[in-house]
């Protein structure tokens, strides 16, 4: 799991990036497509045409760090939009890299009896 800083956000590329992009590639969408600024030290999340495959990318002040997770099963939920971004949180982006559906998770039932 990332472990997001204070004060980071969290931006997810909406519809499908070419997952042959690497970090420069990928600086050059966040920056012209996404209209943020790739070295603000903020994350952003790019998903393939198939699902099962994301990258996030990360300035940490010295250099672009990528980080890219595939799932065996299933695909990463994702907005149905093809364009534009959502601003997730740190909390949302732990529940997407573990595949869940992190725009509704669901809450543990209240308990019938006590004890």
């Amino acid at each position: 799991m990332i472990s997001v800083p204070a004060g980071v956000r969290v931006y997810l590329a909406m519809g499908a990036t070419d997952m042959r992009k690497g970090m420069d590639g990928l600086a050059m969408l966040a920056q012209q497509v996404l209209q943020q600024d790739p070295f603000a030290g903020h994350l952003f999340v790019f998903r393939g045409r198939h699902g099962h495959l994301v990258k996030v990318l990360y300035w940490d002040g010295q250099g672009f760090c990528l980080f890219t997770k595939r799932l065996e099963k299933g695909r990463f939920v994702w907005p149905i939009s093809r364009e534009g971004v959502a601003v997730l949180t740190p909390a949302q982006l732990a529940m997407l890299l573990e595949g869940m559906d992190w725009r509704a998770p669901q809450r543990p039932g209240r308990p019938e009896m006590a004890g």
